[in-house]
């Protein structure tokens, strides 16, 4: 779909790099530009203990699938004239930079743009333009509300066991730029577009956010359980010990569970604010009658009745499921996950040539032989 696009990553870590990952599935030619002095991008050596990899850890590999790696020092001139080179030949530069350290290494959207007009040139900070703030993932987690909400109502606040605003940034700036690229169709001119992982975060809150603005209700930790409807998030043991969730997002669906379960419940149950209102006692109903229940019984009863349930699952689990198997990479040894699943089905098959996570400096060669 983008295979004339060409993309300049100054960029580290898992948000900015997540977009050039997107970029590279759609066809687009990403070089990644990694500092040598430093050892590259830091994920190269954020392994687990154990891990069997070399400089591509299973972290980098998880956001670097169809780059090529150019090393450059950008505080060495030679270096730097050969980035700028690279961005006045490229359609988008992806860049992670600290607030005003751009500026400091002269590549910049203003100095870069200077020999490309229509450079499109996407930028991730942590705080804004103004605040020269480093973001890091779990402080804006902290910051942003998110922990806060996060953990069981008598424990303490919990950060998501993935950097859930890097990769709602990543999706943020992808919007940004897929509209910049329509813009320069129409006219020709290029764009500067920044997003900040604490603005990300807090767009992110949704009906969490609404919550406290319109109904001045002060949300708190309450497990997985939501706080509007119920019972949806809640989990619960089965007779043969398997946890299942259930997400009840109706009061037709709750019928429908009642009478599978056959339950008897007090009238005004009915209705879901009610149940919110008395999650507890609904929670301890449910459980007696589901711990009596074989796990595999009842969740074709309920999805023959289509009230939405699933198996708490493991991700070994996870990628036993053919819609999981269908996200899959698969090269030199090496798996990962697709940034970019929104496609026809048939098309599952066209990023075959999509190349593996490079090594450090993998393609500087070749990359500066042509420009």
């Amino acid at each position: 779909m983008l295979g004339e696009l060409k993309v300049l990553e100054l960029a580290s870590v898992l948000a900015g790099p997540s977009v050039g990952q997107f970029f590279a599935e759609l066809g687009a030619e990403v070089i990644k530009i990694e500092n040598p002095k430093n050892g590259g991008d830091v994920t190269r050596l954020w392994k687990t203990p154990g891990e069997p990899t070399d400089d591509r850890s299973a972290y980098f590999c998880s956001c670097n699938w169809g780059k090529k790696s150019v090393a450059l020092d950008l505080t060495i001139q030679k270096d730097l004239e050969i980035v700028k080179k690279l961005a006045a030949k490229c359609d988008i530069v992806i860049a992670s930079y600290k607030p005003g350290d751009a500026e400091k290494l002269g590549v910049s959207y203003l100095q870069l743009k200077t020999s490309n007009p229509q450079l499109i040139y996407g930028q991730i900070t942590g705080y804004g333009s103004d605040d020269n703030r480093v973001g890091y993932d779990a402080v804006i987690q902290a910051e942003a509300g998110f922990m806060a909400l996060n953990g069981e109502h008598d424990g303490p606040p919990t950060k998501m066991p993935v950097a859930l605003i890097d990769i709602l940034a990543a999706h943020h700036l992808k919007e940004g730029l897929l509209l910049a690229l329509l813009k320069r169709a129409k006219t020709n001119e290029g764009s500067f577009v920044e997003v900040s992982l604490l603005q990300t975060a807090v767009a992110s809150l949704a009906n969490q956010a609404t919550n406290w603005l319109v109904g001045k209700k002060l949300p708190s930790r309450q497990g997985s359980a939501h706080p509007n409807i119920a019972p949806y998030g809640d989990s619960f043991v089965t007779q043969d010990s398997k946890r299942i969730l259930l997400a009840v997002g109706s009061d037709k669906q709750f019928d429908q569970l009642v009478k599978i379960l056959e339950l008897q419940l007090p009238e005004d149950f009915s209705v879901n604010q009610q149940r919110v209102a008395h999650r507890k006692e609904l929670n301890k109903l449910l459980a007696e009658k589901i711990m009596n229940i074989n796990s595999e019984v009842l969740i074709k009863k309920l999805r023959t009745k289509k009230i939405p349930a699933g198996f708490i699952q493991n991700l070994k689990e996870v990628f036993e499921l053919p819609q999981a198997m269908e996200t899959l990479l698969n090269k030199d040894g090496l798996q990962g996950v697709r940034n970019y699943v929104g496609r026809d089905s048939r098309s599952w098959k066209q990023d075959a040539g999509l190349l593996p996570p490079p090594h450090l400096g993998e393609h500087t060669e070749e990359v500066v032989r042509l420009i």
